[in-house]
């Protein structure tokens, strides 16, 4: 919100997540207090029944989550996305599928993370939704085209500002860039009112209970105090004799930010609010659902989403947290006996707050070197092992069905998540988590930067979680809950043919049987990347060596410093983004 000499408008200074030379701004003029704000996680949860190698770790979703909606913010706030500046070196993972990049945070955790057409389709859907229902109230989204410092710094002067609120956030990136706004507007005369609505509760309210454990950090958030309610909608003044600036400040296309719309493959998940109150509304229509939710018993690989799947709306902004929250609550106080955290849908948003608080009080939360949290480990950064698991040509169907559905679809399940994730790093291919960060950042509609860093560090068994032993099987995991495979079969067609006997392994079918099935493993689908027995024996003895050196350390007083919490504490300066709340498979 900036207030003018005579109007008061609305400022988001946005900055588009993949442009090469031009990053976006976009201004809102009038927007209503709480107006949802457009925010450039894997959410995965304890699970009770696992297969011999299946591991067991708490809900994460690269997922997902954000400040208010129009009709619920909790303030009337805004934030901006982050700047671009591709990576090349060596050293660092890339997702390279966009030619466009961003870094997102990566002046924490140094990985490139481009930024794929779906994730960017919903990001327009959310503004250009923003825009249309700010014109049904007589006002406008206005997209100013630019650096955030150099635009904000022009209209303050154009259009004599005297305050600027916008929505505090946690990132690196988003903390120097507003560092630098709050500077350029001190220089004006402006005054800067920040506003912290993307969490439960602000993230500096945290500091005294950041903790790797779960049921202490929940401790700690039942003594921060009631949540506040969300806001309703007040009147919007009209725009007044603003100038419009070049190109009349419209939303950009796809087009424009360099993709085709045939990039987007599928778009089952439309962005914006309405769409967000929409999907929220079907999923708390069934009371009891909600109340008896428990996210382990939900499916990764089911045809349709058994989750609610609003983690991008809530990363994004489309969807107030707040909301969401007391949505839930009502709902589970109807019950004597509703589910709880951390398995409930509430016990979701409460992972979300866990990550945030952990990004914001940890230094490095996304990277392993200097950051206290995370054991340090000899991962290698074999770009040959990457580009077959981002590319889904491991072998191996279960995990490159769930990447060709996060490739084309933008969303995939937390628990198949899980398996991804532990199979890229400790469980088989020895791939730094650093370099599953980027390519979730670019292939997640709900890339996060707090749950995606904290979920890759958990199922790398590098903070968090310990239990290195435990790890997913790529071949009995999914059978668990699909055993004829018509999961792999729906994002693996040259493996349709395949029998069920052979679905998950298809390299043991008999040659015979493989061509019958017209699929010949080493030429219709890949031979496996490695042999999983093998390579998860070979890996746990590495973790066991890595976790003794780390003791070592720590009891020479040396080391990485990881401990039960974060160590040494940044100061939180905004809220965060998260978790996703997903829905449980009806029975």
């Amino acid at each position: 919100m900036v207030h003018g000499k005579s109007n008061r408008f609305f400022c988001a200074p946005f900055s588009a997540e993949n442009t090469t030379s031009t990053e976006v701004a976009a201004a809102a003029y009038d927007e209503p207090s709480g107006a949802h704000t457009t925010r450039g996680g894997p959410n995965t949860a304890k699970g009770d029944t696992r297969c011999t190698e299946e591991m067991d770790t708490p809900p994460t979703s690269s997922s997902s989550s954000s400040s208010s909606s129009s009709s619920s913010s909790s303030s009337s706030s805004s934030s901006t996305s982050s700047s671009t500046s591709p990576s090349s070196s060596s050293s660092t993972c890339s997702s390279s599928s966009s030619t466009l990049s961003s870094t997102e945070g990566s002046a924490d955790h140094g990985a490139t993370s481009a930024v794929g057409p779906l994730r960017y389709n919903f990001l327009l859907q959310c503004l250009v939704d923003l825009d249309t229902q700010l014109r049904d109230k007589g006002s406008r989204l206005i997209v100013l085209r630019g650096t955030p410092l150099a635009e904000l710094r022009r209209v303050c002067l154009e259009w004599e500002v005297s305050l600027l609120t916008f929505e505090a956030d946690s990132e690196p990136y988003a903390e120097s860039r507003d560092r630098e706004v709050r500077s350029m507007a001190e220089d004006l005369g402006v005054h800067v009112h920040t506003e912290h609505s993307h969490t439960l509760h602000s993230l500096g309210a945290y500091g005294d209970c950041v903790s790797a454990s779960y049921s202490a950090f929940i401790k700690g958030f039942d003594k921060r105090g009631a949540v506040r309610q969300a806001l309703e909608v007040p009147d919007i003044p009209g725009l007044g004799g603003v100038e419009l600036p070049a190109g009349d400040g419209a939303v950009p296309s796809l087009e424009e930010m360099g993709f085709a719309l045939e990039e987007c493959h599928k778009v089952l998940y439309p962005g914006g609010e309405r769409e967000a109150l929409r999907r929220m509304e079907e999923s708390l229509r069934d009371k009891k659902w909600v109340q008896t939710f428990e996210k382990p018993n939900t499916s990764p690989n089911a045809l349709e989403p058994s989750t609610t799947v609003l983690s991008p709306y809530l990363k994004f902004g489309a969807l107030s947290p707040v909301l969401f929250y007391h949505k839930l609550q009502e709902i589970a106080r109807e019950s004597k006996h509703s589910t709880q955290p951390p398995v409930s849908l509430t016990g979701q948003l409460l992972w979300r707050e866990f990550f945030y608080a952990h990004s914001a009080h940890t230094p490095n939360f996304g990277r392993m070197d200097g950051n206290p949290l995370c054991r340090r480990i000899p991962w290698s950064r074999n770009q040959e092992r990457l580009r077959a698991w981002r590319e889904a040509r491991t072998g191996f169907p279960f995990i490159d069905a769930i990447m060709t559905q996060l490739r084309t679809e933008g969303w995939i399940h937390h628990l198949a998540r899980h398996a991804v994730a532990c199979f890229l790093t400790r469980g088989d291919l020895w791939v730094h988590w650093e370099c599953g960060v980027a390519v979730f950042e670019e292939l997640l509609l709900d890339a996060d930067w707090a749950l995606n860093s904290g979920n890759w560090m958990w199922l790398s068994a590098s903070a968090f979680f310990h239990q290195y032993f435990r790890v997913y099987s790529p071949v009995a995991f999914g059978k668990k809950t699909d055993k004829s495979g018509a999961y792999i079969r729906k994002y693996l067609p040259q493996l349709k043919h395949m029998p069920d006997k052979y679905i998950y392994e298809p390299w043991q079918a008999p040659l015979d049987v493989q061509k019958k099935a017209k699929c010949v493993i080493g030429k219709d689908y890949p031979a496996p990347i490695v042999d999983h027995a093998e390579a998860s024996s070979e890996n746990k003895q590495r973790m066991k060596e890595a976790y003794e050196k780390h003791r070592e350390q720590k009891d020479s007083g040396g080391g990485s410093g990881a401990s039960s919490n974060a160590g040494s504490k940044r100061r939180a300066k905004g809220s965060g983004e998260g978790a996703t709340s997903k829905r449980q498979k009806r029975s």
